[in-house]
Formats: C-alpha cells, structure tokens, sequence
C-alpha cells in the first residue's frame, strides 16, 4: 500500500458472528494494516475471540473496555491507543461488513495521492450507493446529511459516515480530549472539527452494505439527537461569528 504504518480501529458489542470474518477481510485486501478490536465486553464472547485471533496473528491487537458506552468513547479509546503506539493513519470501521474492506485500498489511495488530512467513505457522492437498506432509513439518512449541510455550513455530502481514515497529525490537532458527542453526532463532530481547523476533507464514493448477521445499534432515537446536537452547535457556531463580526 504504502510505508505509512496504518491501523484499522473495529469497535465490538456482541459481534461474535462478524468479527473473524471482517478480519479476515480485512487482510485479504490490505495484507499490511494491524486491526484493533476496542471491545465493550460483550456479552457473548467477542472480547475472548479477539484474544484468539490476536495469539495467532500479530496484526492483530485488542483493547479490553470495561463496558458498553457507545462508538464515540470506543473510537476515542482507539485514536488514544493508535497515537500512543505511533501509527500514521487511523482508520474507522464497522465490524459488521457494511464498510467493505474491499473499499479500504482507494480510500487510502485519496489520503495519499490528494495529500488529505481526512477521508470519508461516502454513500452519497456520485458511485457511493447502499444496499439493502429499505427506503425509509435512506431517506432519514439523506435528509440528516442535508440538515447537518445547512446548519454547519460543511459541503461534504455525508458527514455522518462511519467508514474513515484519519492521519494521526489530524487527530492531534482536533482536540480529541474535548470531544463528549457519539454515536452519528461523533462522525459529525470530528468532521466539522477537522473542516473548522482548516484541513483537507475528501469523500470518495462506497457500497454501504446493510449488515446480515447480529442487531444493528442504530435507532430513530440516536438520528434525532444527533440532529438535535448539531443544530446546537450549528446555531452556538453562526451566532458566535456574527458576535465577532460585530
């Protein structure tokens, strides 16, 4: 891929079902990158599986937590783990399948090749699709992405996406010890830190894929809140400058 030394963070809540499968494709695509499972104890033994595959494959690392607290905190624990042990890039994803690690390689040919400081697999430029999702979950999707657009003012057409490469320098310098959001409010978030800090945002398009095995964590609920936090933070941000400006 490149000499860059580049980690590939999954988050775990009973994922039993998934995990060796997303590693194993992990890997089969990008032979070079470590994977680190940040694990919330999950009930059904996806934490002591981890182990198993860490004790057989040195690419593989495991971040015990004590307890389910969300992707936010999960992610956050990882960035801290990836900086701390000085990898170059940094990357989120799923551990369902639905961020396909077939789709890893251009995400990190964008970093590279377009010297970005974030990268953003997104359903919503043009060749991103999903599939499997019924109509009424893209809508909400779509319509979340066009209110975050209007409150933020950020142009990138899926700020709520989950599939993510992030070069450590850009993780350093967005203050990540200042960041309580979660869930589609922490993808928002981190995206709108990195745009405000004058850095290099670029969405290259993806197949979502909707997951086939185990629950998904996503709700109508965790969508309104995190429309509610961003227009809190949209409305706190335009009527800071316009105090400013004044």
């Amino acid at each position: 891929m490149t000499n860059l030394r580049v980690l590939v963070i999954i988050p775990t809540y009973n994922e039993s079902e998934n995990l060796a499968k997303i590693v194993s494709r992990v890997h089969a695509a990008n032979p070079d990158v470590h994977v680190l499972v940040a694990d919330d104890n999950s009930p059904d033994g996806t934490g002591k599986l981890a182990d198993g595959l860490a004790a057989k494959d040195e690419r593989v690392k495991v971040l015990h937590r004590a307890g389910k607290e969300g992707l936010g905190k999960a992610y956050l624990a990882g960035f801290a783990w990836g900086i701390e042990h000085e990898y170059d890039v940094i990357c989120e994803m799923d551990a369902d399948g639905s961020h396909r690690p077939e789709d890893f390689p251009a995400l990190m040919a964008a970093l590279v090749e377009q010297d970005a400081d974030l990268v953003i697999g997104s359903r919503y430029v043009p060749g991103g699709k999903t599939v499997g999702w019924p109509r009424r979950r893209e809508v909400l999707s779509r319509g979340g992405n066009t209110w975050v657009r209007l409150i933020t003012g950020m142009r990138l057409k899926d700020a709520t996406g989950g599939y993510r490469v992030f070069r450590r320098a850009t993780l350093e310098r967005i203050d990540l010890a200042t960041v309580a959001s979660a869930g589609y409010t922490f993808q928002v978030d981190l995206a709108w830190r990195t745009t405000r800090a004058g850095m290099k945002v670029v969405e290259v398009p993806i197949t979502f894929v909707e997951r086939e095995l185990g629950a998904s964590k996503m709700s109508g609920g965790i969508v309104a809140e995190a429309l509610w936090r961003t227009t809190v933070w949209g409305v706190r941000y335009r009527a800071g400058r316009l105090v400013g400006r004044g």
